[in-house]
């Protein structure tokens, strides 16, 4: 007999001497640890690329930076050509379709495609972030984690869960608000024995953080002006404000990559994807990049140096003109994030969310104190909590956008204001679109997990699983006598399809339906399978046709069992019992 493995020796003991929640508990806190060493090594290299690219002699005296993109995007599609060759997918969809037809499992190499690809668009001044490929690298690592100790999808998802907490914990020093976003967008269960780990894993990704690189922090800000009440409205407005750019972000970025599809081949995609940004950097320097200093200078008042050397800088000491300069960063910011992603860059929306939050606040914020009436405003407050409006509009995670701008900011301040403008813009975000950028191409496939427990158990059932094949075929020429004796006689099931010669289901036999004349001899031959069948009262379409549908369709129809038909031929039949099944043991494997 072979020597049991080393694994194998260290499961049995696991299973002897840890339970599985302990060894849950565990797997959250090395899941943590590997998020925030990710999150780090990405920071590292892609400001390590921008840092090398800025002392270049070669760059700095022609100043020619808004090159550099085309640059990134150039090496990107070299090494996903020539060395990766498999696509680039867009990190959090990708997860969450992962999470719904894959059982939670991710390949392995996505742990390292994210840190190569994403250092090269970011630090080559692609303007994206990198919390999304992170969170994808983290993600197929937890995933991969998950296989090798052979946990169940429930506790695949919820390590999944644990990698984007510990990805966003790391990068804000947000533990709370990390946890939120692992909720809210990967739609988990608000339960003890998911809050636990998620919180180890956020708080072993922050000490991770803090052992690499101290007590460094993205935002530095302290509030200083407090809410008052008198300012109530100015932040219902902001909240309308970042509602409506919410809708403005998600329809430019379907509309920017829907432009994109007509060009058939990746390279004229980066050829045109490359010029546009190389014009939109060329007018409007603050796009190059993440944007985390144009985010802190507008935090900290120094619009001049968040706005940058530009072609306008003699025009500068004009407040309408920085008005007009970061309502153009507003606007374009999305339009340059977009045309990165679709010309082959990799990496993610928040940051760019934050940027474009930010600068709409900080505009709402400057045009509130300029306009003559004698109103004043925070600047900062304002700039943060647009930050937050994008956040809840964009993502749809409210809860999120709120404590992430509350931890960012040290205390709860600015709670009141930051719920009022969040509750707006998520009403007016959500009224007017059903789902996110994350969501909307999941929802029309019906793949898409959601905190409705009866959707998502049909999302994640396989319509393979239901499908029984174990049925004689008929044709419509068989006569009576063939039928008896070759079908009847020989199956044990009381339904036959009947099929043309190009296996096309041309109609449904029950045994009901000749049972009446299955002795009348002179029918025998007189007669056919064509004289009695009927058309099926609905047909299930194996490509197209989800669980949902499948559903839907019984309880249209009140039929008991329903044909299925592939590539346009009868493939089998489902049962509305062994749906029903299949629905209840899934269901048991959901919640328990």
């Amino acid at each position: 007999m072979a020597k049991p493995t080393l694994l194998k020796r260290f499961l049995i003991w696991k299973y002897k001497h840890i339970s599985q929640r302990n060894f849950v508990l565990i797997l959250s806190g090395l899941i943590g640890f590997i998020a925030g060493l990710i999150s780090v090594v990405l920071k590292n290299l892609t400001f390590g690329i921008a840092w090398l690219l800025e002392k270049s002699i070669i760059f700095s005296e022609n100043k020619a930076y808004f090159i550099l993109p085309v640059l990134g995007l150039a090496l990107v599609y070299i090494f996903v050509k020539r060395i990766s060759k498999k696509p680039l997918e867009p990190a959090i969809p990708s997860i969450l379709y992962a999470l719904s037809k894959r059982s939670g499992k991710i390949a392995s190499n996505k742990m390292i495609l994210p840190l190569i690809t994403a250092p090269l668009t970011v630090g080559f001044g692609g303007s994206v972030g990198l919390l999304s490929p992170a969170i994808f690298s983290a993600s197929a690592a937890s995933s991969n984690i998950g296989n090798l100790f052979h946990i169940s999808r429930k506790t695949r998802t919820l390590l999944i869960g644990c990698a984007a907490a510990g990805v966003i914990a790391t990068s804000f020093k947000s533990p709370i608000a990390a946890v939120i976003f692992a909720i809210e967008v990967f739609s988990l269960d608000l339960t003890f024995a998911s809050l636990l780990p998620l919180l180890i894993a956020s708080l072993t990704s922050i000490i991770t953080s803090y052992f690499f690189v101290g007590n460094e922090i993205l935002f530095k800000f302290q509030v200083t002006e407090i809410f008052e009440v008198k300012d109530t409205l100015f932040y219902i407005l902001l909240g309308i404000g970042t509602g409506v750019a919410s809708i403005y972000f998600s329809k430019i970025y379907f509309a920017i990559f829907k432009f994109f599809d007509r060009y058939n081949t990746r390279l004229k995609k980066l050829l045109v994807g490359g010029l546009a940004i190389g014009i939109m950097l060329y007018f409007i320097p603050p796009l190059y990049g993440e944007g985390f200093s144009f985010i802190n200078n507008l935090l900290s008042g120094n619009h001049v140096d968040a706005l940058g050397k530009s072609l306008f800088d003699n025009y500068i000491d004009n407040i309408w003109i920085v008005i007009a300069l970061l309502i153009g960063i507003t606007i374009f910011k999305t339009v340059a994030m977009t045309t990165t992603f679709a010309a082959g860059g990799t990496g993610g929306i928040i940051i760019p969310t934050l940027v474009m939050g930010s600068s709409l606040g900080n505009v709402v914020a400057k045009i509130i104190n300029n306009l003559g009436f004698g109103f004043q405003v925070s600047e900062s407050n304002f700039t943060l909590i647009g930050m937050a409006g994008l956040i809840a509009g964009v993502l749809h995670a409210p809860l999120t956008a709120i404590f992430l701008i509350a931890e960012i900011t040290g205390g709860y301040e600015l709670f009141v204001p930051l719920m009022l403008t969040v509750s707006m813009s998520f009403l007016i975000t959500k009224n007017a679109m059903e789902h996110t950028i994350y969501t909307k191409e999941l929802a029309e496939q019906d793949a898409l997990l959601t905190h409705d427990k009866d959707k998502s158990v049909l999302t994640l059932m396989n319509l393979d699983s239901v499908i029984e094949q174990n049925f004689i075929v008929l044709h419509p020429e068989t006569s009576l006598r063939d039928m008896l004796h070759e079908g009847v006689a020989k199956s044990s099931r009381n339904l036959f399809p009947v099929i043309d010669d190009g296996e096309r289901l041309v109609g449904v036999l029950l045994l009901d339906d000749i049972r009446n004349v299955m002795f009348d001899q002179s029918l025998y031959d007189s007669t056919s399978v064509e004289t009695f069948m009927n058309n099926p009262p609905d047909v299930i379409i194996y490509e197209s046709d989800s669980m949902q549908k499948v559903m839907q369709k019984f309880q249209g129809s009140g039929a008991w069992n329903l044909p299925v038909v592939k590539d346009g031929k009868y493939f089998g039949f489902v049962s509305k019992s062994k749906l029903l099944t299949a629905y209840r043991r899934e269901l048991i494997n959901f919640t328990k």
